[in-house]
């Protein structure tokens, strides 16, 4: 690897400004990743060596952005990769290109090139800030036929000041590398792909990683399918997004998106999150009348959420307090639901005070599926327990008095008839 000169910054420690364009991005700092593969008794040893490179878009011939360093020169093809960035900061997004291997296997690539051979490499581009995910393959062609092994054993060297020209032969992208889902809901998982020419043989597949079977699985050359999920009629035209059935908590996981069109495999990743955000409830009404002293056990319940992260408080304010926090609150265990959800209660014992009439308790839910807490809140009115004595005598009395009314009508009216 070539150093950089005195005085200048390598590509891939340079601030990644002042590369926008008002039309198609013209170029990108990356960093390029080669290898250098050395025999050892244990077997092929591979070296990776970080290089700064640059990803530059024009015609044959153009002079590189900065002869200095390794420049891909991308020619145009019926694919660019540009067409996915418009409208983004350049500064956000992060290049990295690496040498594809073919095992040195020789497959004529159906396009016009200048040779009849071809170098391969990839080519990543993410963006930090939004979900953004691209792999590229990038062909260069070449006179010089495979050795007959394998071709990472005798990579051809490339200097820093070297420039390959090549083209974009195949593209996958996926604007979902991340998806959050409740449970029983069906999300997309989006994958889309292009080839530089028509009637390529393509296998399209998708699977869980861990899990051998696939989830769904496409042969263009025999015409079979496996499995459900991806529309026929939008894979003919490049898009293989998988839609699930229903999710429950063992759908959470890494899937992978395939596509191969010998020689190259392809694969995005999509990362599946299941959030189930809990059901809250009390076991007292809005309103709760308790005598003065009397002990009663309140619990708060979370029910069904997933995952196992859970706040829970209970707090409680009077006409003049802040809301402090109910301190013998405690919790109980997590207890596991039949669908591998979760439930959780917090609880305390109140025996008020006539000074507590009024005051309110809530309980504050919070959990990575709810933008905001989930409050539950009742109001205490406390009794003094005489009263409730006096109440009842003079209902008492009050219906005894009826009752003899009642009667004493019934005899008179007996009499006078």
């Amino acid at each position: 690897m070539g150093r950089p000169r005195p005085g200048r910054t390598p590509w891939s420690t340079r601030p990644r400004t002042g590369i926008q364009s008002a039309g198609p991005i013209p170029w990108l700092p990356c960093t390029f990743t080669d290898e250098k593969v050395t025999s050892t008794t244990h077997g092929p040893e591979t070296k990776h060596i970080p290089r700064g490179a640059v990803l530059q878009f024009g015609l044959k011939g153009d002079p590189p952005v900065d002869p200095d360093t390794v420049t891909f020169l991308i020619t145009p093809s019926k694919l660019d990769v540009r067409r996915s960035l418009a409208g983004v900061d350049v500064g956000d997004l992060t290049c990295k290109l690496e040498r594809y291997s073919t095992d040195g296997s020789h497959v004529r690539w159906p396009v016009k090139g200048e040779h009849e051979y071809n170098r391969w490499f990839t080519l990543h581009i993410t963006h930090s800030k939004a979900p953004l995910n691209i792999v590229a393959f990038i062909r260069q062609s070449t006179e010089q036929p495979p050795t007959g092994q394998h071709d990472y054993k005798s990579w051809a060297v490339i200097r820093d000041h070297d420039t390959l020209t090549a083209s974009v032969a195949m593209v996958l992208q996926t604007k979902t590398p991340g998806v959050t889902s409740p449970l029983k809901s069906q999300p997309k998982l989006h994958c889309q792909f292009d080839i530089d020419h028509k009637a390529a043989k393509v296998t399209a597949r998708w699977h869980k990683l861990g899990d051998r079977a696939f989830l769904f699985n496409y042969n263009s050359q025999t015409g079979l399918t496996e499995g459900s999920g991806v529309a026929l009629k939008a894979l003919a035209a490049g898009d293989a997004t998988y839609t699930f059935p229903v999710t429950k908590v063992g759908s959470e996981g890494m899937y992978l998106c395939s596509v191969n069109v010998h020689p190259l495999l392809g694969s995005l990743t999509v990362n599946l999150h299941i959030e189930e955000p809990p059901r809250v409830s009390l076991n007292v009404d809005p309103t709760l009348t308790l005598t003065e002293g009397a002990l009663t056990k309140v619990v708060c319940w979370a029910d069904e959420y997933y995952p196992l992260d859970v706040d829970m408080q209970w707090s409680h304010r009077g006409s003049t307090d802040a809301g402090p926090r109910v301190d013998s609150a405690q919790l109980s265990s997590h207890s596991h639901n039949p669908d591998r959800t979760f439930s959780l209660s917090a609880f305390f014992y109140l025996q008020p005070k006539l000074s507590d009439s009024g005051r309110k308790f809530t309980c504050s839910v919070s959990h990575r599926a709810l933008s905001a807490p989930i409050r539950k809140t009742f109001t205490l009115i406390v009794t003094e327990p005489g009263r409730w004595i006096l109440v009842f005598n003079v209902v008492l009395l009050v219906v005894v008095l009826l009752l003899m009314l009642r009667y004493c009508f019934r005899v008179r009216r007996r009499r006078f008839f």
